[in-house]
């Protein structure tokens, strides 16, 4: 647990942060969010005595952060940020192993956990541990940043625009692969973005910041259904519905029973075993379940031969996961100009697939909810004569 209490931060003049006051319940993800200059890198760096707060109270757990030493303190925090700061001159377990080497671990109890976290981040030891941070693409070195953050099994995680560095296609996979890491350790984080869409579709809760000044506090349904004013109103976007979507995984709208075929590819096999099929597209697999295109019955049907009705693919490209969110399913099916897309584990066994009409059930669903709370609001606003600013 993270208890702020009245945190101020001044310099000068200047007040960064002004009478902060939040808490985060263990195991949970705050985000913090708001324009440039709004406080919120400041407001982390105060979690850690990076930067010591003119007044107020931090709390980790049951202990002020001021009562002990900054060293002391950040041995129990881990530290991701957007640059991931590796030490270039080592290797990847090298990296990871930085604070248990500090905390005086046996080496073989070190050399375990790299093959845990790495494992844990995507990314095969055995291929990975050796490598240098050169040898990284910007995806794989904020996983080794994570995972270095990991690595002494910290209860809270500090995060400063971790993927905000990262391609967009890499950025919403390392999203995945957090949300997914997060859902298994439950680790108490403080998680700093200007990305609305991150924000959304990683918090439990979103500090949403302005001029130093918490603005609203909440989750993030709450402050989309029920923004507390209108600079948040504004600040969190006029298509809220579809932000929505990032907080629904495509396995809540995914279906499973999915015609497919395996084995033979020749023309007149598929012809014979596929252009009967009460669905218009079968999924194509390999001998163990893995995703290889699909074959169009409709285009056999009307005269298109066999080996033109099938399209093959690349199930990394051309698939989701299912704790891929409906907005990047959505993304995805429009890039691509399908009207379902495939739904996969990681290693690319078929699982499923989400189509356009799920997508465009939940965002009606979400567009009732919304309504519902635009017209509480304003009776609420004609109840009392005003409509908050």
């Amino acid at each position: 647990m993270i208890r702020l209490e009245q945190v101020t931060k001044r310099y000068g003049d200047a007040v960064a942060v002004d009478g902060l006051t939040f808490e985060v319940p263990e195991g949970e993800v705050c985000v913090l969010i708001g324009p440039s200059g709004c406080g919120k890198t400041t407001t982390l760096r105060m979690i850690n005595r990076l930067i010591e707060p003119t007044s107020g109270h931090i709390f980790v757990g049951d202990r002020d952060v001021m009562s002990v030493t900054p060293e002391e303190l950040r041995r129990g925090l881990g530290y991701a940020i957007q640059s991931v700061g590796l030490f270039p001159h080592l290797s990847v377990a090298e990296n990871i192993m930085t604070v248990p080497k500090l905390l005086k671990w046996d080496r073989k109890r070190m050399e375990e956990r790299v093959e845990e976290l790495l494992t844990l981040v995507g990314l095969p030891p055995e291929e990975y541990a050796g490598k240098y941070p050169r040898q990284l693409s910007g995806g794989e070195g904020q996983r080794v940043g994570v995972a270095r953050a990991l690595a002494a099994d910290p209860p809270v995680l500090l995060m400063d625009e971790p993927f905000g560095a990262v391609d967009p296609l890499n950025r919403e996979r390392l999203q995945t692969e957090f949300a997914r890491i997060q859902r298994s350790l439950r680790k108490t984080v403080i998680f700093v973005t200007h990305d609305v869409d991150e924000a959304i579709r990683l918090a439990d809760h979103i500090a949403l910041m302005r001029d130093g000044r918490l603005q609203q506090y909440a989750t993030p349904e709450e402050i989309l259904d029920h923004p507390a004013n209108k600079f948040v109103h504004d600040f969190m976007g006029a298509d809220r519905a579809l932000k929505r979507l990032g907080r629904v995984r495509v396995s809540e709208a995914m279906r499973t029973a999915v015609p497919s075929l395996s084995g033979g590819r020749s023309p007149q096999e598929l012809s014979t075993r596929a252009a009967c099929a009460d669905t218009r597209f079968v999924y194509l697999t390999d001998a163990d379940g893995r995703l290889e295109g699909w074959f169009d019955c409709h285009a056999v049907e009307i005269g298109t031969t066999a080996e033109d009705a099938v399209t093959l693919v690349d199930w990394r490209d051309d698939a989701v996961r299912p704790d891929t969110s409906l907005k990047e399913a959505l993304s995805r099916m429009l890039g691509h100009g399908y009207r379902s897309i495939a739904v996969t584990d990681l290693t690319g066994h078929l699982l499923g697939d989400v189509a356009f009409s799920a997508v465009e059930a939940a965002m009606s669903d979400s567009d009732e909810r919304m309504a519902a709370a635009h017209d509480a609001r304003e009776g609420a606003a004609s109840d009392e004569g005003s409509v908050p600013e």
